[in-house]
């Protein structure tokens, strides 16, 4: 399974309630907070959802 690393790169301030619980369960909390997380079809959907928040690299 691939491991993915995101990066929060933007506010969640005025943010839909759901895009901030998103980011909550992805384990972002702050702008710049970086995590390694597996490539599950759970996972990939929750960035897909809050994609223009966040970066995502393939390691």
């Amino acid at each position: 399974m691939k491991t993915l690393k995101i990066k929060q790169v933007r506010s969640k301030i005025g943010r839909p309630a759901r895009q901030k619980r998103t980011l909550e369960a992805l384990g972002l909390h702050r702008i710049n907070h970086e995590r390694e997380v597996q490539a599950t079809p759970e996972i990939l959907g929750m960035i897909e959802k809050v994609k223009h928040l966040i970066t995502v690299e393939e390691i």
